[in-house]
């Protein structure tokens, strides 16, 4: 039976400034709040929360300054930023915040803004990346590669990852302690999530070529795969 969620506590008055436009609600198994980010989204909290998401073939990257324990989490669908184009958008909601590039710019800089500690004290997890959409490039693998590529760039230690596979993920991570859940959504709803990221990729596109802002759409392993 499914747990009753009680109307959230929407202590938005305690969040940093970035944050105070992000839904929430109360999770009474993990008795805590929960914001659920969506592909093109990034939160960072420095408050006992748990954030969630699901992924297909995007990623999302946990980062924890282990000496604040402080944190947050992205979710991105494409490797690079297009190039020659300006960031747009409040709150890095604009087509560009699907780019793992800028993604990582937006929640690493965070994090050392609001904790002040050093790069080299970052903690950093990784997940997503599966190939779930057949007789497409498998942009999972891009991902994965990305992100890897990006961490060796920037000296940034990976202390565990659970990527690539052939099937969605749902996830949660809690910052303040650096702990994630991930759980694979074999044969669960696998159609749903791959319409959603083959939509999603289309109005990338788009907007690639026309201009504006794209419509987001819209639980668990720990360690080193």
């Amino acid at each position: 039976m499914a747990a009753v969620l009680r109307p959230s506590r929407q202590l938005n008055h305690l969040r940093w400034p970035e944050f105070t436009h992000m839904n929430s609600y109360w999770d009474p198994v993990q008795n805590v709040e929960v914001v659920r980010i969506l592909a093109g989204e990034y939160y960072a909290t420095h408050r006992h929360e748990m954030i969630t998401t699901v992924l297909g073939s995007c990623i999302s990257v946990c980062i924890r300054d282990r000496i604040a324990n402080i944190g947050g989490m992205n979710h991105f669908m494409l490797p690079m930023e297009r190039e020659g184009r300006e960031n747009s958008g409040a709150h890095g909601l604009s087509a560009d915040a699907a780019y793992g590039s800028y993604a990582m710019e937006r929640l690493v800089n965070c994090i050392l803004k609001y904790g002040g500690c050093r790069r080299e004290q970052l903690e950093i997890k990784i997940f997503g990346g599966g190939r779930i959409m057949n007789g497409m490039a498998d942009i999972g693998l891009q991902n994965i590669a990305f992100i890897r590529a990006y961490l060796r760039t920037e000296g940034l230690t990976l202390a565990a990852e659970d990527v690539g596979g052939d099937c969605p993920r749902r996830m949660a991570y809690f910052p303040a302690t650096g702990k994630a859940l991930v759980k694979r959504l074999r044969n669960i709803r696998n159609e749903t999530i791959v319409q959603q990221e083959t939509a999603y990729l289309a109005n990338l596109r788009r907007e690639a070529t026309q201009g504006g802002e794209v419509e987001l759409f819209g639980d668990f392993t720990h360690g080193r795969r």
